[in-house]
């Protein structure tokens, strides 16, 4: 089907979205796409792009564009809360042939990305209804507009609408986890990806480029605390290594609950979801971007190669589904270390951690 003149919908401008926009327009299709929220309403915070997200920028003609921006990280460190080393993961071992790995605002990719998609979002624009017909879709927006589209897709993000609507699934599960999320500028200097680890509680500090830092952390629990930052300083404030300079710097916290969203199927009729709206993890893995440009740039493939929109779909979950229940799992299984009394567990990571935690990314070595 490709460069037919298939009438494409994409629902949320966010990195799937906008990844998708770009990978459907290199293989001919215009797609229209949306986003209930005004332009600009971005929380600075900042990613993680592992190797297989790298790959996929490339896939997506975007490689170069990223190249400027951020800081390439050759390594993970893993210390105990005292700052103490626990292992090591040597990234450029891990994703040789792969790509690199690199931390970068959030923004800066979003940019990138939508550009990439040809800058043209319909912003403030939410669905309202979707009516799945026997070849197409029907799409009524709140301002009262109505269209048919060939192909609907919900990159609306966790709590997807586009997925409540459709009728392929209800609110994501909390997974039990409270993150913080931070840009720190002023802080100390950190030049590889760091992370400690304490009682169900962990901070992660990564370099951005330019003197800044993205700082992570997460708690187990259920509820937002009303003063974040005073509650980082209350969790981490015995903390060891860069985190009590970083607790110093600290400005701005963006806080917020972790969710899971697990389904049966992705597709519907002519509505399909990606990203995490179709399969959301807890960030443990930063593999939520990543996931989102594979999906981008399979989702291209497998319109390109199938005879009609329902097969494409068909094909597109079948592949997808073994490395997004990858993400999944191993995602649950390194949450659960943080269960693990310290006493247990930082010994065992002292002899083995660096492969138990590298394994974690065994499959997403692999092609697409």
């Amino acid at each position: 089907m490709r460069g037919s003149p298939l009438r494409i919908l994409i629902v949320g401008a966010g990195i799937a979205g906008l990844a998708v926009a770009r990978a459907l327009r290199m293989v001919g299709f215009r797609p229209d796409v949306t986003e209930k929220l005004p332009p600009g309403e971005n929380t600075e915070t900042a990613l993680y792009l592992p190797g297989n997200a790298a790959r996929a920028l490339r896939r997506l003609d975007l490689h170069d564009p990223v190249r400027p921006l951020g800081q390439v990280i050759h390594r993970q460190r893993f210390l105990d809360a005292a700052g103490a080393p626990l292992c090591e993961v040597d990234l450029d071992a891990l994703w040789a042939g792969v790509g690199e790995c690199r931390a970068l605002p959030r923004a800066e990719l979003h940019r990138v990305l939508l550009t990439g998609a040809g800058g043209a979002v319909r912003h403030g624009a939410e669905v309202r209804t979707i009516d799945l017909l026997p070849a197409s879709v029907g799409v009524t927006f709140v301002d009262g507009t109505a269209t048919e589209y060939d192909l609907v897709i919900g990159a609306d993000g966790p709590r997807s609408s586009t997925r409540t609507l459709a009728a392929l699934g209800g609110p994501p599960r909390p997974t039990g986890h409270v993150v913080y999320r931070s840009v720190v500028r002023g802080g100390p200097r950190v030049t590889e990806w760091t992370a400690l680890l304490g009682q169900r509680s962990g901070f992660l500090v990564v370099p951005i480029g330019a003197g800044r830092l993205h700082c992570y952390a997460d708690e187990t629990g259920t509820r937002p605390p009303a003063d974040p930052v005073a509650r980082l300083r209350e969790l981490f404030g015995d903390y060891g290594g860069p985190v009590p300079e970083v607790l110093a710097a600290l400005e701005g916290v963006h806080v917020g609950m972790t969710d899971e969203v697990e389904l049966g199927r992705w597709s519907r009729g002519r509505v399909l979801l990606v990203g995490d709206a179709a399969h959301a993890t807890a960030p443990t893995l930063s593999q939520g971007a990543a996931m989102a440009l594979e999906d981008a740039v399979v989702l291209a493939e497998s319109l390109t190669a199938a005879g009609s929109v329902e097969a494409a779909l068909t094909a597109y979950e079948s592949r997808r589904r073994p490395r997004t229940r990858w993400v999944r799992d191993r995602t649950r299984d390194r949450n659960r270390t943080r269960d693990v009394p310290p006493a247990l567990r930082d010994p065992l990571l002292r002899g083995r951690g660096g492969r138990i935690f590298g394994e974690h990314y065994r499959l997403l070595v692999g092609p697409l």
